[in-house]
């Protein structure tokens, strides 16, 4: 995409509001108790919409949006889980953060105990969290750059970084909570707007998106088998073969030396079937990429997709709606006799070039509103238990967050932790409300980048002008910008705080520990980086999934087990977070998504499903309680003596 004015101007402004927030609080940073926790000074409601602002990530904005112009339904089981793992918070973990914590939260769980063991376990756990959740941050800062202002992804990401290592090195979690807070209020009312817009524009079957319309006027053709061998209606074109990939069938087609693919749908009853025409990519070995026959180019493109085919069974001209409410807008595309236009994309190896084939399908309205599309519900016991691993996972890790956990530091009172949990919960859940129709107006809009469905809301936003666009890329960028200040100030206090001045004694003095802070921000934030590079392309919200299950494995069974059992040791929960640590990060790492990342063949993983946690979350519980129950034992032994 060609960058604009508009769209870079307010970037830059916002950028400038952003920094020059971070240096005139810089002055509020000198203490370590500033620094980390912008000294227990900031009022409920503002930490309220902070926490909203710092949750809000580029999943939230990006990835479930995306998800949801993709999977319908199954996208909004992101925002469903994520808003249920407040109600954790809320009730278990809210107060007694506030009551045992000083900084980090490692200083809460060893509040009772002053052990070495929980000060490293507990510091490398927020370090590797940490890091987890920021992977999909720099990937979606990645992805918002490239159409904003025309730079490629690692520009992106890079530049997010400097930025983001600038505000934190200034002024710590002072200025990281007014960004947070800022760009947490404009979120949520320009996502209104937008969801305001998509509802007033209504729907069609021909949406025309700033004069290029999206890639719904797709050909079919009628195809048999007879005798083993595919017959089709066109005898001007050849069948050169057939793969099948994740499920689906290609067909390749030559006709004029060209090759093109094909989508093979269910065959009708009548033994015939339909081949849809697919938009598709060659990585070739040399490095040059062809789309759809011709050579990549700025005019070559692989072009917007997505829309409603059939209006309660009606199409063309007369299937049109002028207007609809909220109501109306869901009821017309989950009635049944519509039929809305999903993509799928595979990826398959042919000789040595690297094949990508986006293929089109039509769904009945009434399957785009249940569950179903991504996860399978109602498929094999594996595919059920990796959706239940998910859920889990998230409806787990909201409160095992670190970069959530520490900023019940930042407010004066117990009372005011649970007041800004509440804040929090009625912004966010409203939030998540507007997700389902800005995805949803991707879905029927034509404004799904195949590439990288990340920017189907930014892009939504495009197709009803400038002005919109920039404004919601520019607060997208502020979304992300924010979560990631609030992630390298979790992680720089894990290792000022927790490891160098707690576990390794060196008894840093208030401005020694601020240094160390800013320090250890720099070097995370080249991390930052290099993952976010590394990790290009992939789903924002399915990468903060892997974060959540990391998240809930390694630092929940701790917490709940420390405030509500009293038989909980140290050695318990430091074998608790060694245990959920180890076994998430193993599973994931074996996993079929990280095993196609790698390049090699998904079903030859070793671990059949993407999302740990229902084995990883039990199995750091029963670390726990057997570690605890022996060496209490131990203790209680040796006190009898």
């Amino acid at each position: 995409m060609n960058m604009e004015i508009m769209p870079v101007v307010l970037f830059a402004a916002f950028v400038g509001l952003v920094l020059g927030l971070s240096f005139y609080f810089a002055r509020q940073a000198k203490s370590a108790a500033g620094y980390y926790a912008a000294g227990g000074s900031i009022h409920w409601f503002v930490n309220g919409i902070a926490f909203a602002g710092d949750y809000l990530s580029a999943a939230s904005f990006l990835g479930i949006c995306g998800m949801i112009a993709t999977a319908g339904y199954d996208g909004f089981l992101y925002s469903i889980g994520y808003l249920a793992g407040w109600i954790v918070a809320l009730f278990v973990v809210a107060e007694p953060m506030k009551r045992l914590g000083k900084y980090t939260f490692t200083d809460a769980l060893d509040a009772k105990f002053n052990s070495k063991g929980i000060q490293l376990a507990a510091a490398l756990s927020t370090i590797i969290v940490s890091l987890f959740y920021l992977i999909p941050q720099m990937v979606g800062a990645g992805v918002l750059i490239t159409p904003l202002l025309g730079f490629p992804h690692y520009i992106g990401v890079i530049l997010v970084g400097i930025i983001v290592i600038t505000i934190v090195a200034t002024a710590g979690m002072t200025s990281t909570t007014y960004v947070q807070f800022l760009k947490g209020g404009l979120l949520i009312v320009f996502s209104l707007i937008l969801v305001v817009v998509t509802l007033n524009q209504g729907l069609t079957t021909t949406p025309d998106q700033g004069g290029k319309k999206p890639f719904y006027q797709y050909r079919t053709l009628d195809a048999s088998e007879a005798n083993g061998s595919l017959q089709l209606s066109d005898a001007s074109y050849q069948v050169a073969g057939q793969r099948e990939v994740d499920g689906l069938t290609l067909v390749k087609l030559l006709k004029d030396g060209k090759i093109s693919w094909w989508n093979r749908e269910t065959a009708a009853a009548n033994g015939q079937f339909i081949l849809r025409e697919a938009q598709w990519v060659i990585q070739k070995a040399d490095g040059t990429k062809i789309i759809n026959g011709e050579a990549a180019s700025a005019e070559n493109t692989l072009r917007p997709i997505g829309n409603l085919e059939v209006i309660r069974g009606k199409t063309g001209e007369e299937a049109r709606i002028p207007a609809v409410g909220p109501a109306e807008f869901l009821a017309v595309i989950g009635h049944p006799e519509s039929k809305v236009k999903t993509w799928k994309s595979v990826k398959f190896a042919e000789d040595l070039d690297s094949v990508t084939v986006h293929v089109s399908s039509l769904i009945p309205g009434n399957r785009i509103l249940r569950p179903g599309l991504k996860f399978k519900v109602d498929g094999s016991f594996l595919q059920k238990l990796d959706f239940v691993s998910l859920m889990l996972a998230l409806f787990l890790g909201t409160a095992s967050l670190p970069h959530i956990l520490i900023r019940y530091y930042t407010v004066p009172s117990p009372a005011a932790a649970r007041k800004s949990t509440i804040i929090a919960i009625a912004a966010i859940g409203a939030f998540y409300v507007l997700t389902l129709y800005m995805g949803l107006g991707a879905m029927v809009n034509g404004t799904i980048n195949l590439a990288d469905n990340n920017m189907s809301a930014p892009l939504l936003a495009k197709a009803f002008g400038t002005f919109l666009f920039a404004m919601i890329s520019a607060i997208a960028f502020a979304t992300v910008l924010g979560t990631v200040s609030g992630l390298i100030v979790a992680a720089s206090g894990a290792v000022a705080h927790d490891l160098m001045d707690r576990y390794l004694g060196m008894n840093l003095s208030e401005e020694r520990k601020v240094r160390a802070g800013k320090i250890s921000a720099f070097a995370i934030g080249i991390v930052s980086i290099f993952l976010g590079i590394i990790f290009e392309g992939m789903n924002v919200s399915f990468l903060v999934g892997w974060a959540f299950s990391v998240a809930a494995s390694a630092n929940l069974p701790s917490i709940i087990m420390l405030l509500f059992w009293k038989r909980t040791t140290a050695e318990g929960i430091i074998a608790s977070i060694v245990t959920g640590v180890i076994s998430a990060m193993g599973l994931i790492l074996l996993s079929p998504s990280m095993y196609k990342l790698y390049g090699l063949d998904a079903a030859t993983a070793p671990v059949p499903i993407d999302n740990p946690g229902v084995f990883s979350i039990p199995l750091s519980f029963v670390a726990l309680v057997v570690v605890s129950l022996l060496t209490g034992s131990k203790k209680e032994a040796s006190a009898s003596v």
